[in-house]
């Protein structure tokens, strides 16, 4: 008599308190089957942890116990106003990432990271990074306009300009879900953002920066670095821009044509959506066999 595959085992939900004692909503998709390693999804700005479910039960199915989670002032994490609330991007790592990389290391088993645009970012500013055995990110980029096409860059020149000004000074934070853009984002997270987005390189230009951004020279974990060229935010040469400053880990930039991969339009939020299940498939064959890189400019499909 055949066996019947053991049943899906149902996320569970977690609160993970950050180290200065913040909790965080997070979901934990156990792994079906023996346990092959564990992933934390770090996740864009603004983009709540319900976005990476589909990857997160795929990846479950293939033997990764994955956690995801929402940053402070995002999604589940959020309290009932963001007037006067102080979370930052660098909370969102050095706490919020930090807490989510503590509940999911064991020794003996191996921990990846899979990252999205910000949680690129979110990688080199970790206080834990040497827990992590290797990120693959999607859409991760400088953010400056001038790498952007030309109507992308004038509409984000109108953000930071134009909007955002308006839209903080009446509300107290960017209230982008008045615009259906996302997530409400904390004054901070905004200021910031603006900030750097006004450099080349984002906060690696950023002077007041050095101290912090100095931390990126100690992470030597292999990065695999995928960007599509559809991607108006973060294009490859965006991609580049930014990671040249992990300077001392062995980082592969992956270029995705996605009419050539037949995945149809992918654009900066495309990464994680159902029609890009073969690049979740790459990350985690990648993950298998850590540190093996593609040809550069070869889609990962």
């Amino acid at each position: 008599m055949s066996q019947m595959p053991p049943a899906a085992q149902q996320p569970e939900k977690l609160t993970l308190h950050a180290a200065d004692g913040y909790a965080l909503a997070a979901v934990r998709y156990r792994a079906e089957g023996a346990e092959r390693a564990r992933i934390v999804v770090a996740g864009a700005t603004g983009v709540p942890q319900g976005f990476y479910r589909r990857f997160a039960e795929y990846a479950a199915k293939r033997g990764f116990t994955v956690l995801t989670f929402d940053y402070r002032g995002i999604g589940q994490s959020a309290p009932a106003s963001l007037r006067g609330f102080g979370g930052d991007f660098l909370d969102w790592a050095r706490l919020d990432l930090a807490a989510a990389v503590e509940e999911m290391a064991q020794a003996g088993t191996p921990l990846y990271m899979v990252g999205h645009s910000y949680g690129g970012h979110a990688f080199g500013l970790l206080p834990n990074h040497h827990k992590v055995n290797a990120l693959y990110t999607f859409a991760t980029g400088a953010g400056w306009h001038g790498w952007m096409p030309l109507a992308e860059r004038l509409r984000v020149l109108f953000m930071w300009r134009v909007m955002g000004p308006l839209m903080t000074r009446r509300h107290g934070f960017l209230s982008w879900s008045r615009l259906g853009m996302g997530e409400d984002l904390p004054l901070q997270v905004y200021r910031q953002w603006r900030k750097w987005c006004a450099y080349p390189r984002y906060f690696f230009d950023d002077p007041s920066m050095s101290l912090v951004t100095d931390g990126f020279s100690r992470v030597q974990a292999p990065i695999m670095a995928a960007n599509a060229r559809d991607d108006r935010w973060a294009p490859p040469a965006s991609r580049d821009a930014f990671m040249a400053g992990y300077r001392n880990a062995p980082w592969f930039g992956v270029d995705i044509d996605p009419a050539r991969s037949g995945l149809g339009k992918l654009g900066h939020m495309g990464y994680f959506r159902a029609h890009a299940e073969p690049l979740w498939r790459a990350a985690l064959d990648w993950f298998e066999g850590v540190g093996e890189a593609p040809r550069r400019g070869h889609p990962p499909v």
